[in-house]
């Protein structure tokens, strides 16, 4: 048998759409018990590397989390992981009267109150350090408590107040949501890969890696040239944004497309991004009725996409 792929999982941020790729997650985890025959069968036991970008490092976060009884095993399952989003979304993305005034709703300040997210990061996560996660990840923090890091890599731009993190050395760090940059983690994830996974001897190459990368749902907000032609400041401030991350994480994609279609290995890297055609884009509508349409396009989107999972269940069974 030859040498055994490095297994790489990847998840876009995108805010309360995170529940879509969760979803996803959650259909791929119950193919992997059936076809293991194995009820407490985890993502994490199937991944060797897990990358995840604001929502997606939150779902990092969570699925690597170990058990307090056993430390080699992962607590939540992937259900347990898009929970998070569906019992307390409303309550993240909502904002009292007294914000709204303070902020104008979000012009002047970060729109949502920073402390309901952090109730929940610390509720889920509490004392764990990065350290101690189940198996390696890359998220775009690094070197605090899991809770800072999921926090820091969720502080998006207008929406939270920057994340003040304290490193275990006592250093402290003002951090942003590291989708302004990368919220497509997966090109991140490979070339971290080469370098965690290489022996000086022999050097980690795409060709032994697999790649499973998934969107949080492509945009379906338009511009029309009429409408935004003379938009200034105020105006372009969030949709810059939502442009930014969309954009980014599609260059990735490209990217990494033309690396594996170049070496002939095409089908070692898969991408998933699924489509909204229930639910509103934005990423902190966490109304009950968008929660719901998230959570039929999740459904949908795992049911569209029910053959790339079978394919890739069968690459990490086969690479375990």
């Amino acid at each position: 048998m030859g040498k055994k792929l490095i297994r790489i999982l990847s998840i876009d941020g995108g805010g309360i759409r995170g529940i879509v790729p969760g979803k996803i997650l959650v259909a791929l985890e119950k193919k992997l018990q059936v076809r293991e025959n194995n009820p407490e069968a985890r993502i994490a036991d199937y991944f060797d590397l897990v990358a995840g970008t604001s929502t997606g490092g939150i779902l990092t976060c969570i699925l690597l989390c170990p058990d307090e009884k056993n430390s080699l095993r992962p607590k939540y399952s992937a259900q347990e992981a898009v929970d998070l989003y569906i019992k307390n979304g409303n309550t993240i993305f909502s904002i009292p009267l007294w914000q709204k005034v303070k902020s104008l709703t979000g012009i002047i300040e970060e729109k949502y109150p920073s402390k309901y997210i952090e109730n929940v990061l610390t509720q889920y996560l509490a004392d764990l350090k990065l350290s101690q996660l189940v198996k390696p990840c890359l998220i775009t923090a690094y070197d605090f408590y899991l809770r800072e890091v999921a926090r820091a890599t969720s502080a998006a731009p207008t929406y939270f107040e920057v994340a003040l993190a304290t490193s275990l050395s006592g250093v402290s760090y003002p951090l942003i949501d590291g989708g302004v940059f990368a919220n497509n983690p997966a090109l991140c994830a490979f070339a971290e890969a080469t370098q965690y996974f290489s022996k000086e001897d022999d050097k980690l190459t795409a060709s032994e890696m697999f790649i499973f990368s998934i969107g949080t749902g492509a945009s379906n907000k338009t511009y029309e040239y009429n409408r935004v032609k003379k938009w200034g400041v105020v105006e372009w401030v969030k949709p810059v944004l939502d442009i930014m991350m969309d954009g980014v994480s599609k260059t990735i994609d490209y990217q990494l497309l033309q690396i594996y279609e170049a070496i002939g290995l095409r089908d070692q890297y898969v991408r998933v991004n699924p489509i909204l055609t229930e639910a509103k884009s934005d990423m902190d509508n966490a109304s009950p009725e968008n929660l719901k349409a998230l959570i039929a396009d999740g459904m949908e989107n795992a049911e569209k996409f029910d053959e790339v999972l079978d394919k890739v269940v069968e690459m990490l069974i086969a690479n375990k």
